[in-house]
């Protein structure tokens, strides 16, 4: 077992407590390394401060003991060390790590691990064990959605394997184009990851959930989907008191872009596809953009819902006459499309809602026709 610490001091807390009792209970030998000179090992044959000789006794195979220390009986079983060894060690021997505490500095949690993570191991599996901060004392650091939030970061610019603090068991390697996407809305949304209160995973960045959830749909109602038409609705209410604050009436319009030869200028992670909250007042909050929140509202708002919210749907069709009337709601749709194309039209949404045809005629409008209407969920 290797234990990580920041400071020597608790380096050396930790070894007066377990040296003794580890060997007096189990017949296990414990060492420490801080690189301050007060390295020390119970293993007899040691000289207390050789770095090297305990590194060796703690890892024979990686280390080659048996050309140098071969005299030397019994191994070192615990090692309590700081981040004087987080780097350039080859200690696979090991199959434990525990961080003791975790660094404000992801990627040396990173090297940490890679001490025994490496090529040449000899174990099936390696086991990673991270120490948060108490509750009370994380109010007041906030260590966890820090350290978090840059690892996700981290995560996302790099391979898509290197966030070892979230447990995953399904985690796979993550498309590449997608990330690079992922990282350029990051870019235009600007998403301050130490804001957040909890802590977030690779996956609140991504569709991942979502991809899943929709699997999962398909593989039962595939053929209810392929059958369903254009331009259905629903209507919901906002149950959740942690939506309150952001989810206020108005529509969630789903819209495809059917003229695939114009793209917009920013990426959009479901593209030909988009996504547009408006407001009741006519303001678009959450635009294309904002795609994983709108999901995120969506799926709060409406799974594991499967009974029609009648009330909602009578008060509905008194507003619009059944139906008839839709210029409310053409008026959020010419706002939602405005937002994604970025041009102000006067008039024409009005045929989306029509029976039996989604798509605009487009002797009437420019730019407006290259999308048509796929679902909208109305909040109330």
């Amino acid at each position: 077992m290797l234990i990580f610490t920041a400071f020597a001091d608790t380096a050396n807390y930790l070894y007066e407590n377990i040296a003794e009792w580890v060997q007096k209970e189990f017949n296990i030998y414990s060492a420490i390394v801080t690189g301050s000179g007060k390295n020390q090992t119970s293993l007899k044959g040691i000289k207390k401060n050789d770095f090297n000789s305990i590194l060796t006794n703690f890892s024979p195979i990686s280390k080659e003991r048996q050309k140098g220390f071969g005299e030397i009986q019994g191994e070192i079983d615990i090692l309590i060390a700081t981040d004087c060894i987080s780097e350039g060690q080859n200690l696979q021997d090991c199959d434990y790590l525990v961080n003791y505490d975790i660094h404000w500095n992801p990627v040396r949690i990173i090297q940490r691990f890679g001490r025994i993570d490496r090529l040449g191991s000899i174990n099936d599996s390696v086991q990673l064990v991270n120490f948060w901060p108490n509750m009370e004392l994380d109010e007041y650091i906030n260590l966890q959605a820090r350290v978090m939030g840059k690892m996700v970061l981290l995560d996302i610019s790099a391979t898509g394997e290197e966030n070892i603090i979230e447990v995953d068991q399904t985690k796979k390697m993550n498309d590449l184009e997608y990330r690079k996407k992922q990282l350029k809305q990051l870019q235009e949304e600007v998403v301050d990851l130490e804001d957040i209160s909890g802590g977030i995973s690779i996956t609140d960045l991504t569709m991942n959930d979502f991809k899943m959830d929709l699997m999962e749909y398909m593989k039962d109602n595939r053929e209810k989907l392929d059958k369903a038409p254009m331009g259905m609705y629903a209507i919901s209410t906002v149950q959740d008191e942690t939506l309150k604050d952001q989810v206020r009436p108005g529509v969630i319009f789903t819209l495809k872009q059917v003229n695939q030869l114009i793209k917009t200028e920013e990426d959009n992670s479901l593209y030909p596809y988009y996504m547009v909250y408006a407001y009741d007042d006519g303001t678009v909050k959450f635009s294309y953009l904002h795609t994983k929140k709108i999901l995120d509202f969506y799926k709060k708002l409406c799974y594991g819902n499967t009974e029609v919210l009648e009330d909602l749907v009578e008060r509905f069709n008194g507003e619009t006459k059944g139906g008839k009337d839709m210029y409310k709601y053409s008026q959020l749709l010419k706002n939602a499309i405005n937002n994604i194309i970025g041009k102000k039209e006067e008039k024409g949404v009005v045929s989306l809602f029509s029976k039996g045809g989604t798509t605009i005629q487009r002797s009437l409008f420019t730019g407006i026709e290259d999308f048509e209407l796929i679902t909208f969920l109305i909040v109330r």
